[in-house]
């Protein structure tokens, strides 16, 4: 370590960036990440750091976090504000320890392996360093900037990893990592450059003066300059030793000797060095003024565009109105169509239910008719047998007059007695059967629902078999080409394309499919990106309305009429994309469409924005997710529709399943797919032998139960005829026993008297069949007409459906065109705003201009012709501004350098304390190596000076702001990392030290200041310099916290 101190402590090259709080910005609206150029009063500086600060960070199961990052770091001010638990200290912890901090330095654990999050098995670090111009580490090698990549294990071994800009592994040595701390004067354990929470406490609260006292030599560098002078005496002792033992290094010697004289020599050429910084700075002043005319020269240029590019839109926009007004006659045409259609039917309607009121009416009459009929005929039918009963009563009367009774009486009884009981048992074995005969109607009623089931089924699983099987042969052809994918015509579509295009048919080459121009970030989502676009994906982009008919003309060799044809978006090619962001849909969590997919192309990006919104559709994986961010709550700011990875769409009141289980174009592993496409069809093929087995099955059911069911029910009517038989002749036998003694005369009488009624009924019947036939002939005559009208509205309906397709055709056109008017009319509007900022700031650096060129007059009277730029004569300005300091550098002492620093320290604790109306004194004893500081506030000459212990939470706090800033301003760092600094200030207090701090940052633009709090510094002033990290509160089961700057203006809207 001594040795690499000896050989970089005096070269002029590491020599330390100058102070320049003494400058103004020139260009405070430049972008930030941009080293541009300042002039006032005839000096030059450098508005943003250009070595050595912090890019970016990204931590990986560090600490408690599984995945905090990648956190962009501005250039000046950063502050990182969040509520405890949200990971402001890993990252603060996070930047100790990956650029090669020890754990204990870090006040968070005693070795490495604490880092490493439960139940993993390594924690990665990676910061991402600036290293841009004149003062770049190895600009050749690392480029613009330095990837420090750690990997820490479990057992607390530990590995670097340093990478060029581009991504190229150049070291994993831990030396080289130090070389570069040195470059660019970085030390981690240096508690200006970082200071936490507990190194603060620590050191304020110490009752040790000689622990300030090494605080301080530590944080100003002089602890570092005492081990190099240390190791410089060192070396002078051994180099006399060596004199003294040999004569033989005495060349050498003589040439270091004079290696410092030529040094010493190099003293007086200062003057010259002044003189030419003098020139340089008129150089510089001219350098600007140009500098601003070429600007001007270039805004008057954009303007002159912008005014015709204004009136090609206005034109388009006249385009635009013609076919919106063409696509809304069209689809008034069709509207009026099926007017007239409806206006049709709707008139036919009333006759048709007349015709069917009348055909019902003419059915119940028939059928009360028939009833009347069947009744007569069943009373005829009883007349009949009663006749049969009385004569056979007579005979038997007749026979028995001269016989004894009793005996036959008794007989009868007998069998009378054994009937009832033969008819009971009947009963019984009807109720049985009739059971029976429910269970066969129910078995076969459900086998028959069963089998239309399974018929349905195997319907389904046929269609789907027949898809997968297209959809197979469509995945293996696009394996030799990925673009038939998008249909099998496509390949031989693009080379006429290419062909047209080369022979000059086409303005710009058509683009598409829209599908083969895009690529998924993430795999899992490709479903639910198909289920959003739809035929989007199998689209073709023109540049105008000509183009789309020489493409239309292409599309009809490959595509037959009646055929689907892909869709053809005309819209002019421009080569940005939209500016979205004032109404793209935002979530922290979830991305949208647009920033789902990877689009090199921007008219691809521009069409998909146009025909779909897509800046406005999340895309969430989890179903219940969507419907809780969606339904449950107000859905996203601009967010119209979200879709889940099943391919699910959520609207805020409605939600519709996606037909589809794998994407079709979008898929990568197309072997995978092809593998499951083939396992489907066969379990396809499968489930149709299965389900035709079953059938099969069901059909023998169904036949063996009818079977079953045709005997029981011929059995159930032979045992009706025989209760039936068995009730007669019960009856005939009580009628003997009841009417023996009746006479037959009487009998006679009432034989005669039936047959008169027989007539009567027989008459009856005969009227009643001639009304029958009569009421049957009017309702085949009605139900004729109703067929007849039924037929016609039925032949309106069929030629409706085919113009409701052409309306909702129509109509869709309308919407595209009503959408491609809203499109031109907001980019005319976007274009003009611009346009007007441009003549504004054309105006601007008018005035600006005037300012400049009356700057210079007063440093240069006689304008000079400067042929280097602004920014090389700043560099110029400041590499000679650096070898004048670095010439007088090289010639001080320890004791002064120590006395100065000393001396600049106090002056800026005391004025800065001065602030809050505080006092305060640091003494330094340099010989016994202490430090005691003591702050009083209010008036300091009233009251005594206490010690930092004595003091409250908020008065320590802002006496630690002050003691760092005191420290800041006169240490070299390319950074500066505070923990929590205002944690125990009243609102006073804070508002004073932030005040403080940013006026220091403004101060030194040129360095980064990273600032961890938990407030929400709401009340911070408005600036470019100023970028606020916000962390969300951590959550239950969180394992990646979202990080996201946020800026004043959404600061303001939430406070």
């Amino acid at each position: 370590m001594a040795k690499r101190k000896e050989e970089n402590f005096f070269s002029p090259e590491n020599a330390k960036r100058p102070r320049q709080e003494e400058l103004d910005d020139f260009d405070k609206d430049g972008d930030e990440d941009e080293c541009t150029v300042s002039f006032t009063n005839g000096t030059s500086t450098l508005t943003a750091a250009e070595v050595g600060i912090i890019e970016s960070i990204q931590l990986r199961n560090f600490m408690c976090h599984s995945m905090l990052g990648p956190f962009k770091f501005g250039s000046n001010v950063n502050f990182v504000v969040g509520n405890n638990g949200s990971g402001k200290s890993a990252v603060l912890t996070a930047l100790i320890v990956g650029l090669g901090g020890k754990a204990v330095a870090t006040n968070r654990g005693s070795s490495l392996k604490g880092f490493v999050k439960d139940g993993q098995n390594s924690a990665d670090i990676s910061i991402t360093l600036r290293n841009r111009g004149d003062d770049a580490y190895r600009a050749n090698v690392y480029g613009n900037s330095i990837v420090v990549q750690q990997h820490i294990s479990m057992d607390g071994s530990r590995s670097y990893k340093l990478k060029s800009e581009t991504g190229t592994v150049v070291s994993t040595r831990k030396e080289e990592l130090i070389a570069i701390l040195d470059h660019f004067n970085i030390q981690v354990d240096n508690p200006v450059s970082v200071l936490t929470q507990e190194m603060s406490k620590q050191f304020l609260q110490s009752k040790n003066e000689g622990d300030k006292y090494k605080f301080f030599m530590k944080a100003t560098q002089l602890e570092q300059m005492k081990e190099d002078y240390s190791y410089i005496m060192e070396t002078k002792e051994r180099t006399k030793e060596q004199i003294n033992q040999g004569e033989e290094r005495l060349i050498e010697l003589k040439r270091q000797c004079l290696e410092k004289e030529e040094r010493f020599q190099s003293i007086a050429g200062l003057s010259t060095m002044k003189t030419n910084l003098e020139y340089l700075k008129h150089e510089m002043a001219w350098a600007v003024v140009n500098e601003i005319e070429k600007q001007l020269n270039a805004i008057r240029d954009n303007i002159k565009i912008g005014e015709d590019r204004a009136a090609r839109l206005d034109r388009k926009m006249e385009e635009q109105q013609v076919r919106l007004n063409e696509a809304e006659k069209k689809y008034k045409d069709i509207q009026d169509k099926l007017e007239k259609i409806s206006q049709e039917t709707n008139a036919r309607a009333p006759e048709c239910m007349a015709l069917k009121t009348d055909v019902t009416a003419k059915k119940r009459t028939y059928n009360e008719a028939e009833v009347l009929y069947n009744r007569s005929l069943n009373e005829y039918r009883a007349l009949m047998k009663d006749d049969e009963q009385l004569c056979k009563r007579i005979e038997e009367l007749k026979k028995s007059t001269d016989q004894s009774l009793e005996p036959e009486r008794l007989e009868r009884q007998k069998k009378i007695s054994w009937l009832k009981e033969r008819v009971k048992a009947l009963q019984d074995q009807e109720s049985s059967i009739n059971q029976e005969i429910e269970q066969f109607q129910q078995a076969i009623e459900k086998d028959k629902e069963e089998r239309v089931r399974i018929k349905r089924e195997e319907l389904d699983v046929k269609h789907t078999l027949s898809y997968n099987q297209r959809q197979l042969k469509e995945l293996k052809d696009s394996k030799t080409d990925r673009l038939k994918r998008f249909g099998p015509h496509v390949p031989a579509l693009l080379e006429a394309i290419d062909d047209a295009y080369r022979r000059g048919r086409f303005t710009c080459k058509p683009i598409g499919p829209l599908g083969a121009c895009i690529h998924l970030r993430d795999p899992e989502l490709a479903l639910a990106i198909e289920s959003c676009l739809k035929g989007l994906l199998q689209a073709y982009c023109c540049h105008n309305h000509a183009d789309e008919r020489v493409l239309q003309a292409l599309m009809e060799k490959f595509y037959s009429r009646g055929t689907s044809r892909p869709q053809i978006i005309v819209s002019e090619f421009r080569n940005e994309m939209y500016d979205v962001r004032h109404r793209a849909a935002y979530h922290p969590d979830f991305p949208t469409v647009l920033t789902a997919l990877e689009i090199d192309n921007a008219v691809v990006a521009n069409s998909l924005i146009d025909m779909r919104s897509i800046e406005t559709v999340l895309l969430i994986k989890s179903n219940s997710v969507a419907r809780a961010v969606m339904q449950s709550q107000k859905p996203p700011k601009n967010c119209r529709e979200a879709f889940t990875a099943d391919g699910d769409q959520v609207f805020a009141g409605r939600y519709y399943s996606s037909e589809n289980t794998r994407p079709k174009f979008l898929s990568k592993d197309v072997d995978s797919e092809i593998s499951d496409l083939e396992n489907e069809v066969e379990n396809k093929k499968a489930q149709i032998l299965n389900l035709q087995q079953h059938l099969s099955t069901l059909e023998k059911d169904i036949k063996r139960n009818e079977e079953f069911l045709r005997r029981r029910q011929i059995h159930y009517r032979e045992l009706k005829v025989k209760i039936t038989e068995s009730i007669s002749e019960i009856r005939e036998l009580e009628n003997i026993e009841e009417h023996q003694s009746v006479d037959i005369a009487t009998l006679e009488d009432e034989a005669q008297e039936n047959k008169i009624k027989m007539k009567m009924v027989e008459k009856n019947m005969e009227q009643q069949k001639e009304n029958m036939e009569h009421l049957k002939n009017l309702k085949i005559e009605a139900e004729n007409k109703y067929d007849a009208i039924k037929q016609k509205i039925n032949q309106l309906s069929d030629l409706a459906e085919p113009l409701k397709d052409e309306l909702n055709l129509a109509d869709s056109e309308v919407d595209n065109q009503k959408r491609g008017k809203r499109h031109y009319e907001e980019k005319q509007k976007e274009h003009l705003d611009t346009l007007n900022k441009k003549k504004r700031e054309l105006d601007m650096k008018e005035k600006e201009l005037e300012e400049k060129m009356s700057q210079a007059r007063q440093i240069c009277p006689e304008r000079i012709e400067v042929k280097k730029s602004a920014s090389i004569l700043d560099k110029e300005i400041n590499r000679l501004r650096q070898k004048i300091q670095a010439e007088h550098a090289s010639h001080g002492d320890r004791e002064e350098i120590m006395r100065c620093l000393t001396l600049r320290c106090k002056l800026y604790f005391d004025n800065l304390l001065s602030q809050r109306a505080y006092c305060g004194k640091m003494n330094f004893d340099h010989k016994n190596e202490t430090l005691s500081i003591s702050v009083q506030p209010g008036e300091g000459n009233r009251a005594a000076f206490n010690d930092m212990r004595a003091l409250s939470g908020g008065e320590r706090s802002f006496s630690t702001v002050c003691f760092i800033l005191s420290l800041w301003s006169i240490a070299e760092s390319p950074f500066r990392c505070l923990d929590e600094f205002d944690v125990y200030m009243d609102m006073v207090n804070r508002r004073i030290a932030m005040d403080m701090i940013l006026k220091m940052a403004d101060s030194q633009r040129f360095r980064q200041f990273i600032l961890l709090t938990p407030q929400s510094m709401s009340s911070l002033p408005s600036s470019k310099l100023i970028r606020i990290l916000r962390m969300s509160d951590p959550e239950r089961g969180q394992t990646t916290l979202p990080f996201r700057p946020v800026t004043h203006e959404e600061e303001e809207d939430r406070s």
